[in-house]
């Protein structure tokens, strides 16, 4: 479980006086196992434990999700009285060597810039059209052809399958994290608890549904859709570049699907106060040339708690500041009004948004 020779390398730097360096497993438990360390030098003899994480189930399926553990182990062992220290966290690399990366306050992410405009600015457009334009329309193309392919790859794991529908319900990124930031007034803690709950029979429902798990983006939202100055013989733009995946890279495709679509609906309902035109005809499009590509209806039968995970996020008062209070209550009521169907009909997406009793 762990490279014996890489972490003989690093204690070799970290301890220059260490003559002799021993490794033999303790045990293991439920979640990783333990190694004791004997550092033997001319003056002394001294002990310590590496731990290891097992590498799915629990929270742990990916590296970011076990380093995490550590890094809060390293800040918070020495705050609690009577607790062993922790002395560093390790990476191994994938070149076999093993570096630390503990002792940081705070970390950042160095990447690539990307250039152009994002899909924001294109459904900004869409109160303006009575249809879609050839540009809209090579655009939605090529989105779902992009998600049709990455979902036809594929994985076999109840583990990532199970986490995905979890973290979509309690993830703090996630529907529950999210109501957490509602300002008080905006939706009853009872009416939250009753789309929370609505949302954990979802969860039931989806748990045989592992055979869907597949590659996925993660945060698929307009935001993080960038088109750029390239043009196809047509002369329409259709390329794109993508930011911020996360949040796991295996999960189902309603999840992008979702975070995509929901904004036909949101930015229809801003503007028209209901679905219509050329957002109504791009939701229609998107579906109708995803399902053309994937062959997946059994899309529609899974795709309730992620249109309420997204729903949540977009009549969030702290991320759209600007939004009427009637068209939060209508997003409000498509959350309830898809989870309490078993199949989402986009032929009913006016429906939705309709008033719905609360118990």
């Amino acid at each position: 479980m762990i490279n014996e020779d890489a972490i003989r390398s690093y204690l070799r730097t970290k301890f220059k006086d260490a003559n002799q360096i021993n490794i033999c497993k303790l045990g293991e438990g439920v979640q990783g196992a333990g190694f004791l360390i004997e550092l033997k030098t001319k003056e002394f003899i001294k002990s310590y434990v590496i731990k290891g994480l097992f590498t799915e189930g629990l929270g742990h399926d990916y590296p970011s999700d076990r380093a995490a553990v550590f890094l809060l182990d390293l800040d918070e062992y020495k705050n609690l009285p009577k607790h062993v220290h922790a002395i560093d966290v390790l990476a191994e690399m994938p070149d076999g060597s093993v570096k630390s990366i503990g002792g940081g306050i705070e970390y950042y992410l160095l990447m690539e810039k990307a250039n152009g405009k994002d899909y924001f600015n294109d459904l900004r457009g869409f109160y303006k059209k009575a249809t879609l334009e050839s540009e809209d329309i090579e655009k939605i193309k090529a989105m779902a052809s992009y998600l049709a392919h990455i979902h036809s790859v594929k994985r076999q794991s109840k583990s990532l399958y199970w986490r995905k529908i979890r973290d979509i319900i309690g993830h703090g990124e996630c529907l529950m994290g999210v109501f957490d930031t509602y300002p008080d007034g905006t939706l009853e803690y009872s009416e939250m608890a009753e789309i929370e709950k609505l949302c954990i029979d979802w969860r039931a429902k989806l748990k045989s549904k592992t055979h869907r798990l597949s590659q996925i983006h993660g945060d698929f939202h307009p935001g993080n859709i960038w088109f750029q100055d390239i043009y196809n013989q047509q002369g329409n733009k259709i390329d794109f570049i993508l930011l911020d995946r996360s949040r796991g890279a295996w999960g189902d495709a309603a999840d992008d699907v979702t975070a995509l679509t929901i904004n036909y609906i949101f930015f229809s309902l801003i503007y028209h106060q209901e679905i219509r035109g050329a957002y109504l005809d791009a939701l229609n499009l998107f579906y109708e040339e995803y399902i053309k590509q994937t062959n997946d209806h059994e899309l529609f039968e899974v795709l309730a708690p992620f249109y309420a995970f997204r729903g949540v996020v977009v009549a969030n008062p702290v991320f759209y500041p600007d939004v009427k209070s009637e068209t939060r209550h209508k997003i409000f009521n498509l959350i309830m009004n898809i989870l309490m169907r078993d199949k989402f009909n986009i032929l009913m997406i006016n429906e939705y948004t309709k008033e719905r009793k609360w118990q």
